[in-house]
């Protein structure tokens, strides 16, 4: 397994652009863990709406997350622009594995590292069901590195 530390923006196929929040600092001068979270959340779901061209919440299936985790390396601030750099770990039947990491501007090397599960469920039983096709079409291309995103 690569050094999270070692991964830098090209080894990510997507990168999304996140602004920091005045909110997002707290007391102690730093983008909150909390918010990392948040910006996985929003880079991947952005994503997918954006990749889909869907409203991915109306679709039959929803991902939900399962599982999150991440590690921090350095200090995001308040008034950056974050990248967020998107790959895929995992594709499976029923959830899908993303590989995320925060950069700060400038920076090569990644502020945080953060792995993602979605299991797709049927919106109304919440009981698990084959992630999407609509959604299964834009992992394929995140699998190979080949979305055009850079």
């Amino acid at each position: 397994m690569t050094d999270p530390q070692a991964l830098r923006r090209n080894d990510f196929p997507v990168h999304r652009e996140l602004p920091t929040r005045w909110s997002d600092e707290d007391v102690y001068g730093h983008v909150n863990n909390v918010v990392h979270y948040l910006m996985f959340d929003t880079a991947v779901n952005g994503w997918l709406i954006e990749a889909t061209g869907r409203d991915i919440r109306t679709l039959p299936a929803i991902g939900v997350v399962v599982e999150t985790s991440c590690r921090y390396f350095a200090e995001l601030r308040f008034p950056d622009v974050v990248t967020a750099g998107i790959g895929l770990e995992r594709l499976g039947d029923t959830s899908v594995v993303y590989r995320l990491a925060l950069f700060a501007p400038r920076a090569p090397a990644p502020a945080a590292v953060g792995r993602f599960v979605h299991v797709y469920v049927d919106a109304t039983s919440r009981r698990p069901v084959p992630v999407p096709d609509e959604i299964r079409a834009v992992l394929a291309p995140l699998a190979k590195g080949d979305t055009g995103d850079r």
